[in-house]
């Protein structure tokens, strides 16, 4: 795995920052009733692309909602390049996707909460 450099991590930060404006304030215009999180944003080491991933809250389909928001990827990105153009040369291009880290995390609560409230069976062994 390749460390990100400074400039990649900096120009990332304002990525995000500034989509997760954008979203703040027009997301209820590409899905209704979903909160979009940008969860974290990679970029490339020529800056060209920005790898956004997605969290959505409230969403009924998640895959549905990706497909939404890549549908608008270009009006995103003229929203995102209005906001960051006196910053750069060049805005990237956005390549969106799922960030499932909550999903797993939710799955994984489930499973200890019903390990948990299982029936402990008493110890026969140590008799």
């Amino acid at each position: 795995m390749i460390m990100e450099s400074k400039r990649q991590q900096k120009f990332a930060g304002v990525i995000q920052e500034d989509l997760a404006a954008i979203f703040q304030r027009e997301g209820m215009n590409y899905l209704p009733n979903t909160l979009v999180t940008i969860t974290k944003v990679r970029v490339t080491p020529d800056l060209a692309i920005a790898r956004v991933f997605l969290s959505f809250f409230n969403g009924a389909n998640n895959q549905q909602a990706l497909q939404t928001i890549k549908s608008h990827a270009s009006e995103i990105r003229y929203k995102l390049g209005a906001r960051i153009k006196d910053q750069v040369r060049v805005i990237p291009q956005l390549e969106f996707f799922i960030d499932d880290t909550s999903e797993y995390v939710e799955r994984m609560d489930a499973i200890f909460d019903k390990i948990s409230k299982e029936d402990r069976q008493p110890d026969t062994d140590s008799e």
